[in-house]
């Protein structure tokens, strides 16, 4: 049985010069170098601009937690706040999301708890939330899977009829992954509605973006593929969602694929275990972060009287709270039954499976038993 799809003859080509609708110093852009996005309203803004503030705060709680040794490990997006939160509040709530390991404050926008994003970097579960309740897959470690789970979704639901999007995010990195590939590819030739955002932070660990590509952007993969691709500013959260939410209402009707490069950058060591020092300087952190996406919406957000003191105060208040519910759950010692470990391994349990628990079971009765003080009440 074979599927008709309509052929769209798609050449948008990226610009060069990233897409903008603020400038670095917080001024609305106009002309060419919007291509031909509009700028959002206040309101829109303004809760942009306090998703970015609490996740930024939620970040560096953890950053912090991290090197008090409450997690195994933690990939902070701090500086690429516009970048993931621009794209994954252009979706709907019905609509399904993708994530790397490094997308932690998107999860946080999409409103799952930070307990449960966090318990798979503190080694409790592999993942600790509801996906179907929040239609969030869990955080991808392997680079670009994610991407091809993404599509096999949207392109189960083009063929239900079911109007939802797939977002997934990748890194710079990940688009020289033969996944990536075939995620492009498959989503072109079936116009999935699925929408690809790749975070061009500049570096795959410490591999800079000059050694992994001869493109010009990682937009420009999207031609060879047949569907558009968008260089924008990542850093310039306006110009995101703009970009983002077309793309996604260009899913949702039928218009299939985008992919958008998001140009931003990595302020942080790419985990706590990484030395950024070895692969890059101090001179080219300082830049960036001079380009700060939360402090460029902030001055256009006063410049325009929609930030107003009262309201920057219940901001911080908010993200303060979100931080300190973060400590409550982190610092708490976690209740983990080991046997835990076999529980959602395969539908029907395997036999051999079921050998080892029951192994398991008995080691640890064993264990307790011998831990018993002596004399002490069976």
């Amino acid at each position: 049985m074979s599927l008709n799809v309509e052929h769209h003859s798609v050449r948008t080509l990226p610009s060069e010069k990233p897409i903008r609708l603020l400038d670095n110093a917080g001024h609305a852009v106009t002309g060419q170098a919007t291509g031909g996005f509009a700028l959002p309203d206040c309101d829109t803004l303004l809760d942009l601009y306090r998703k970015m503030v609490i996740a930024r705060r939620f970040d560096v709680q953890v950053t912090a937690l991290t090197k008090q040794g409450r997690l195994a490990t933690y990939p902070s997006a701090y500086g690429q706040e516009a970048c993931e939160i621009g794209v994954i509040a252009a979706l709907e709530a019905r609509d399904w999301f993708f994530p790397t390991y490094r997308d932690s404050i998107a999860l946080l926008t999409r409103g799952i708890d930070p307990g449960h994003i966090l318990q798979s970097f503190r080694g409790d579960w592999h993942n600790g939330y509801d996906q179907h309740a929040h239609r969030c897959a869990s955080q991808a470690t392997p680079l670009a899977t994610q991407a091809l789970h993404a599509v096999g979704l949207a392109h189960a639901a083009r063929l239900r009829k079911d109007p939802i999007v797939a977002l997934t995010f990748l890194g710079d990195g990940a688009t020289s992954e033969g996944d990536a590939h075939e995620a492009f590819n498959f989503a072109a030739v079936w116009q999935t509605p699925t929408v690809f955002l790749v975070q061009n932070n500049q570096f795959a660990i410490s591999v800079p973006l000059w050694r992994q590509t001869r493109a010009v952007t990682l937009a420009d993969k999207a031609v060879g593929y047949g569907m558009p691709g968008y260089h924008v500013d990542g850093n310039d959260i306006a110009a995101m969602y703009a970009v983002a939410r077309a793309a996604v209402d260009r899913a949702r009707s039928g218009g299939g694929p985008t992919l958008i490069e998001g140009l931003t950058y990595r302020i942080e060591s790419h985990t706590n275990s990484d030395d950024p020092t070895r692969y890059r300087s101090a001179r080219d952190v300082e830049h960036w972060k001079r380009r700060d996406p939360i402090e460029r919406l902030e001055k256009y957000l006063v410049s325009e009287g929609a930030l107003t003191e009262a309201i920057r105060s219940e901001i911080t208040d908010a993200a303060e709270a979100v931080a300190a519910h973060t400590r409550d759950v982190m610092t708490a010692e976690a209740d983990l039954d080991p046997l835990e470990l076999f529980d959602h391994v395969y539908s029907r349990p395997r036999p051999a499976l079921m050998e080892q628990r029951a192994r398991l079971e008995a080691e640890l009765a064993e264990g307790k038993h011998e831990a018993e003080p002596a004399g002490a009440a069976r």
